[in-house]
Formats: C-alpha cells, structure tokens, sequence
C-alpha cells in the first residue's frame, strides 16, 4: 500500500517552494508519493490573473519531470466545481483503494478546516501533514480546537521559504528576472508563452 500526500493548489505558478516541500515530505516525512492537485478555476470567483487549467496542470508536469515519486494530478477537474477536499478524497479512495491518502498543506490552511466541508470525516479518515508558516495565527475558536483534537497531525520541521505565486506574478509583471524561484522548463514555458506580464 503506497502512502500519498494530496498537496492541493492553484501552482499559479508552480515554483522552487512547492517543490522543496513536496521533495521533504518523500524524504523526511515517510510519504512514498506527493501528487500534486491542480485546483480548477472556481467559476464564481474573479478569474484575476489565474492561468487556463491545463496550462498550471502542465506546468506541474514540466516541474516534476520524471521524478517517479512526484505526480500532477488533474482529478479536480473532472470534478463537480467548486471543488471540496472530501469530495475528492472520497473519490480517490474509491478509485485508488488500495492506496493510503493523506493531506499535506500549509500552517495557514489547517487553521482554516473549521471551515472547510465535513472537516470532523475529514480528520477522523486522513492523517494532516503540517509544514510550517511562521505567520500563520491560529485563531479563536471552539470548533476548530474540537476538530485538531480530534485530527492525526504531522508536523514537519521542513525548510522555511517565503516564496509566493503572488510574488512571483508581480516580479514577472515588473520586468524582473525570476528564473531562480522557478524550475527551469517552467519559466522557459511562462517566457515562451508571456505569461503574467500584464
């Protein structure tokens, strides 16, 4: 039975970041595969400067290379939008029975799952693996102190890295070079095609 991590996100770029903390938790963190979910664009939202889907899910291919361990998944968009993690993971589950499924995501993000759909099934069926975000502030309330308690939570001591997509869209806009924060084919690929330039 393999061990997957479900690392969920728009990858609007994918860059360095995403792929330091999905190298970590194959290394250091037991996972024997990161697949990496591409999130479709959410039709009731503005679309800002969110690429087509299947230029990040191709994007996140270009990252990952041939690395075997490492996976971009287009699973969400075959789904029902807006997507819902349970939802997926159910369909997952049923789909890959016999792999184990876990959730792997930022600080930030476990202390919003007091607002996320089911989130007691959630907990109580996959374990959370945890990298760190200094600023993330946990905050005050009844109802996700009752599903942490309840939740198999890893953290892990991966490697800080204060790198965003937002950062880099805007260094992109302003001319700069942002080769250094991206694998190499995918900023050839946001070159080629002038990708946030605008």
């Amino acid at each position: 039975m393999a061990k997957i991590g479900l690392y969920f996100g728009s990858f609007n770029p994918v860059h360095i970041g995403h792929m330091a903390i999905a190298g970590y938790m194959t290394e250091f963190a037991g996972l024997d595969q990161v697949w990496f979910v591409v999130s479709p664009h959410n039709p009731l939202k503005k679309k800002e400067t969110l690429l087509a889907d299947h230029h990040r899910l191709y994007m996140s291919q270009l990252a990952i290379g041939d690395n075997d361990r490492l996976k971009a998944s287009d699973i969400e968009f075959k789904l029902p939008v807006p997507s819902y993690t349970i939802d997926t993971l159910t369909y997952l589950k049923e789909k890959y029975p016999k792999n184990e499924f876990c959730l792997v995501m930022g600080e930030d993000n476990l202390f919003t799952l007091h607002k996320w759909k089911n989130a007691n099934e959630l907990v109580s069926k996959y374990p959370i693996y945890v990298y760190p975000r200094p600023d993330a502030e946990r905050p005050s309330s009844h109802l996700l102190d009752r599903i942490l308690s309840a939740a198999d939570v890893h953290h892990v001591d991966a490697p800080l890295m204060k790198i965003s997509g937002t950062f880099i869209r805007n260094g992109i806009k302003n001319g700069k070079d942002m080769s250094y924060f991206l694998p190499r084919l995918v900023w050839k690929y946001i070159k080629e095609m002038h990708f946030y330039e605008k």
